[in-house]
């Protein structure tokens, strides 16, 4: 419930696993394979000679130095920028507001209400509860609209159908006190044992 770009990161994730398979699978077969080893060899000689010459064409007048180089260092420049805003945009989506006046414009004024007004609310209220082994609330902004992500534990033994119930009369309750209904997303998580198994439910 954020704006980290799920898709992106699994399209990188499954870029960098195949190459990184097609990498150990070469070491592999240079290590086991004499011909393949012969080949890398030769190949990597003819590559190393197109390298050299072409930094040898490209050189400045009267120097020494290639302006390849200054190629290379604006790709590494422009893969360091790419990656500094790939990583800003992980977890991205938490929000401070849950309400505006914008919202409903039949209020005269401005009324502001953070989202840690309703988390404050929610965790003194899952808090006293001795079925949770755990819990978390955070605000986020999804598609412009502001929500409520809670995330619960439950313990053994505790019917997960009866928990959500509960929790969504809270979240009813909440929405009757801050006038206005707003999304929520309620999570449940199993504990360490369950995932330490093949089946993870809540028992």
């Amino acid at each position: 419930m954020n704006g980290t770009p799920r898709v992106l990161n699994r399209v990188l994730l499954f870029i960098i696993g195949v190459k990184l398979l097609a990498v150990g699978m070469l070491l592999v077969l240079l290590a086991a394979v004499p011909a393949v080893a012969a080949w890398w060899h030769g190949w990597a000689a003819s590559v190393w000679a197109d390298a050299e010459e072409a930094f040898r064409r490209t050189r400045f007048p009267g120097r020494e130095e290639s302006w390849l180089w200054i190629v290379a260092g604006l790709v590494l420049v422009l893969i360091i920028v790419a990656m500094v805003a790939w990583l800003s945009q992980q977890g991205k989506g938490k929000s401070n507001l849950l309400v505006a006046s914008d919202d409903d414009s039949r209020v005269a004024g401005e009324v502001r209400i953070g989202g840690g007004v309703a988390e404050q609310a929610l965790r003194a209220a899952l808090s006293e509860r001795p079925d949770l082994a755990g819990f978390s609330v955070a605000t986020y902004e999804v598609q412009g609209q502001p929500g409520l992500r809670i995330r619960v534990q439950p313990r053994q033994g505790v019917a997960p159908h009866y928990l959500a119930a509960e929790v969504s009369q809270l979240v009813e309750a909440l929405d009757l006190v801050i006038g206005k209904r707003t999304p929520v997303l309620v999570h449940m998580v199993s504990g360490a044992r369950a995932k330490l198994t093949k089946a993870e439910r809540v028992r």
